[in-house]
């Protein structure tokens, strides 16, 4: 689903007075849990999930083509865990 079919379904669902505006919520949702993850928070959603940050280890990997080995530095990235709710509504 791209981001243009996600606000289509949201404006039928919601009752926001354009699509406009329903883009802009979105826009608003999205860039408010960038802005926590980004500041180290996480984000809860109940029912939906939850965003965090988790810290990855320096480790060593391999380049498929050459074989060659390369090391691959610690870097943070974002965990999404799924809530009860939206694991029994994808089963």
């Amino acid at each position: 689903m791209t981001k243009a079919e996600l606000v289509e379904k949201v404006y039928a669902k919601s009752g926001l007075e354009t699509k406009v505006k329903t883009e802009q919520a979105l826009e608003a949702v999205i860039s408010t849990v960038a802005e926590c993850l980004a500041s180290g928070d996480s984000v809860t959603l109940m029912g939906f999930g939850s965003f965090k940050i988790v810290k990855r280890a320096p480790r060593t990997g391999r380049n498929p083509r050459t074989n060659e080995r390369i090391d691959i530095p610690a870097c943070s990235v974002v965990k999404f865990v799924p809530g009860k709710a939206l694991k029994e509504a994808v089963k």
